[in-house]
């Protein structure tokens, strides 16, 4: 009665090539044969018959679902002693009365990954029935488990593939840091020097100055007739003039090569990129170096407003936190000017008092949670297991564009941007959380509203 084919299957020559990790069950092929549970056995044994491949039938009731009897079941009964008496010729409902089965429904839009997950989950005796996915609210269809075991291993391929694109690039990105923390080691040390001799010498240029301008006034208060060369000579230097200028200069040259100290410092400790164990470290100099780096971008448009708490040293990887800081804070410093940009093409008057009001703001807040103040439950970065009691917490907002909910699911992945071409890689914020969370085994949260800003918020563990 039921005839057999040794040909290949038609729904796998469908299976579609071009699968991804967020394929789902509708872009697979579907078997949509349906029968009214009070037909006889005789009409599903047709449909069996003439569809070789066919995994199994979905049952009706009036239009309403029922349930299903896979090929295999139906054969098992059939097959059985006085099966084909017993079920042929009556209907349908009584042989799905007889066969005990799990019938698990499936969205349509369910990842492949996630229905293949579902699947396994089933007894071992139902373990290759078929899966039934819903269309819609009255529209159901089957899906062979050998084509959906199928699809789960071409997409296992692609995310081997990814994550070894993934793990070089990532080793390439870190090849490059370390490179260039190195490069920036050296130039940082080659400025250190010559700056040392600047700063180091000019209290002592000072001093030597403010001597010989006492001199010179020991002199002409001894000698108060000049004769007429020294005048003339006096005049056509302005004498008077350089006495006192000479001071400001010299302050201004004092100022400047401690500001040029402070910024080859801070590229020294930012530089610090291969660091092998964890050092003790003063977060609060690593994002005041940063803020120093980066300084060039604020470039005195955005408001840096910092409420630092008073925090002990932290165990940590200094040269790492601070890329994050400097991350956190770039994204900070862009989105800022993108809304600046967006504020400066606004037509309406209301929008552009809105503008005018608006004043760039980044917050940068510090703090330390103790043991009975624990940390706020974790924002929308994944968080570590880490079962420490006191915690530091770094805290970077800004009053910028907000970032949308479905874009802030996917902030932390590698590759994620929402920057034109060209203008960023995706690496920095996955970077980031992989220096917090696996570096440190912190957490890195992020809380964010559309139209008003966001903050990002780093905890690091305290090892007492």
């Amino acid at each position: 009665m039921f005839v057999t084919s040794h040909s290949a299957p038609p729904f796998l020559e469908k299976l579609p090539s071009n699968l991804t990790l967020e394929s789902t069950l509708q872009e697979l092929h579907l078997h949509d044969r349906q029968i009214e549970v009070d037909n006889p056995g005789r009409e599903a044994a047709k449909l069996f018959d003439a569809n070789p491949f066919l995994p199994g039938i979905i049952l009706l009731e009036q239009g309403q679902l029922v349930g299903m009897i896979s090929r295999r079941r139906f054969l098992e009964q059939m097959s059985r002693p006085y099966g084909l008496d017993l079920f042929l010729n009556r209907p349908l409902r009584i042989l799905y009365q007889f066969i005990s089965t799990e019938f698990p429904v499936l969205a349509s839009d369910t990842l492949i990954v996630d229905a293949v997950r579902e699947a396994l989950k089933r007894s071992p005796e139902h373990l290759y029935e078929p899966i039934a996915v819903q269309l819609d609210a009255q529209t159901y269809r089957l899906l062979d488990l050998h084509q959906l075991l199928m699809a789960q291993s071409q997409i296992h391929e692609l995310a081997k593939q990814l994550l070894n694109e993934q793990a070089q690039t990532q080793m390439i990105q870190a090849e490059k840091m370390a490179s260039l923390g190195r490069m920036v080691a050296g130039v940082a040390h080659e400025i250190f020097n010559p700056v040392n001799f600047i700063w180091g010498n000019v209290s002592h240029l000072s001093n030597h100055i403010q001597s010989l301008i006492k001199l010179l006034s020991a002199y002409e208060s001894k000698i108060p007739a000049s004769s007429c060369e020294i005048l003339k000579l006096k005049e056509e230097i302005e004498l008077d003039f350089v006495l006192e200028d000479l001071p400001q200069i010299l302050n201004s040259m004092k100022l400047g090569s401690e500001r040029l100290k402070m910024i080859a410092g801070g590229l020294r400790n930012f530089s610090h990129m291969d660091e092998t164990q964890l050092q003790p470290a003063d977060l609060h100099q690593c994002i005041d170096n940063t803020l120093l780096i980066l300084n060039n971008r604020i470039k005195g448009e955005i408001d840096i407003v910092k409420s630092y708490g008073d925090l002990p040293l932290v165990n940590c990887y200094s040269g790492q936190l601070s890329q994050v800081f400097m991350n956190l804070i770039s994204n900070a410093i862009d989105t800022l000017f993108e809304k600046k940009a967006q504020q400066n093409s606004a037509f309406s008057q209301v929008q552009r008092e809105e503008a005018i009001a608006w004043q760039p703001q980044i917050e940068i807040t510090t703090e330390v949670y103790s043991a009975i103040a624990q940390p706020p439950p974790p924002g929308q970065g994944k968080s570590s297991d880490s079962a420490y009691s006191d915690w530091v917490a770094v805290r970077i907002a800004d009053n910028g564009c907000g970032i949308p909910d479905d874009i802030q699911k996917r902030i932390f992945e590698t590759f994620f941007t929402t920057k034109p071409v060209g203008k960023g890689t995706g690496l920095g914020l996955a970077i980031s959380y992989s220096i917090v969370t696996e570096k440190h085994h912190g957490k890195l949260n992020l809380k964010s509203q559309l139209g008003i800003g966001s903050e990002f918020e780093i905890l690091l563990p305290l090892l007492s």
